[in-house]
């Protein structure tokens, strides 16, 4: 072996943190993260949620407060969730234009202005006694067009209480179109539709389901996707599209990211991923142990998604995250 072997060393290029950080492949940005935020109808105070350690539901005071500090962290939107007192089988709630939700949009619309983008969850589920995204049929299926009359009465709803973007994650056959024909008819052109393209019948929302009181007994798995599918997703991916999808999403993100890889080397329209409960309730539970160190994790965690090709990442760590990428 001669004196000059090797001829090619890679390990130049990770001598520093200078060296590293000038090569780096895949940056974050505070601009591409969105926090998911819940705000709850009949509390006084923040409700810590135990299976999620530091995520509150909010009062509408406190969610006020929580879009200010995502705001001035440089975070690039709110979703948010309400959480109403009372739930009936349609989910009346939802499409009650003072509902919790509606009222949650006015306040952080009239908090933050245009310096985040406040987007909606626009999903039956957190309003339903059944605990279902949509309207029952009699014999206890879910109803796919029963329930897009629904959606779209959601979407003016949520359009006239302020948002920017609406996010139709309950997996309907055709809830694009439908949201998108009724927000152009009631004159909200320019409200933007964030399409669950991907969302699968994942293990990991027991979290999200005590986050929002969830009354649901059973599965989804008649409407969310099959988690052994990932060419389906193309599929609904087209379909999205030619119904007049703003931004696409796969969800959730780390245990599907060969998916939102053929998602992003698809799509011609933004990609989001959404990092759920389950996921993020993982790495707290490890790192309480010690088992990991959980700021690298976080943030490593959350490069695996931008990497795989998310340009949007919904997290519940955006806040603390856009303020380590700031740091570093």
């Amino acid at each position: 072996m001669s004196a000059e072997f090797p001829y090619v060393r890679p390990r130049r290029l990770r001598r520093s943190p200078a060296m590293r950080r000038l090569v780096a492949e895949t940056r974050l940005h505070p601009a591409e993260l969105i926090l998911p935020a819940f705000v709850s109808e009949g509390i006084a105070e923040p409700r810590p949620i135990t299976s999620m350690p530091g995520v509150l539901q909010h009062t509408r005071v406190s969610l006020r407060k929580a879009a200010v500090e995502a705001a001035e962290a440089g975070v690039g939107g709110i979703m948010l969730f309400g959480l109403p007192e009372v739930k009936d089988a349609v989910g009346s709630e939802g499409t009650n234009p003072d509902g919790i939700l509606q009222q949650a949009i006015r306040d952080v619309v009239a908090e933050v202005g245009d310096r985040l983008v406040v987007m909606s969850d626009l999903c039956l589920d957190e309003f339903t006694d059944h605990g279902h995204c949509g309207v029952l049929a009699e014999d206890g299926s879910v109803d796919n067009d029963a329930t897009l009359a629904r959606y779209a009465e959601m979407a003016v709803v949520q359009a006239e209480a302020g948002v920017h973007m609406v996010g139709p994650s309950g997996m309907m056959d055709g809830q694009i179109a439908v949201i998108r024909r009724a927000l152009d008819e009631a004159g909200h052109q320019d409200v933007s539709v964030l399409a669950y393209t991907a969302k699968y019948a994942s293990a990991l929302y027991g979290p999200f389901r005590e986050a929002v009181n969830s009354s649901l007994k059973g599965d989804r798995k008649t409407y969310q996707q099959d988690p052994a599918n990932a060419r389906e997703a193309l599929r609904e991916l087209e379909l999205d599209l030619a119904e007049g999808a703003d931004l696409v999403m796969v969800k959730p993100a780390m245990l599907y990211l060969d998916v939102l890889r053929q998602v992003a080397d698809a799509s011609p329209v933004p990609v989001a991923a959404y990092q759920i409960s389950g996921e993020y309730a993982m790495v707290e539970a490890a790192a309480a142990n010690g088992w990991i160190e959980r700021e690298r994790t976080i943030l490593e965690t959350l490069t695996s998604i931008r990497r795989a090709g998310a340009e949007q990442i919904l997290t519940y760590w955006a806040v603390e995250a856009a303020r380590m990428i700031e740091q570093q």
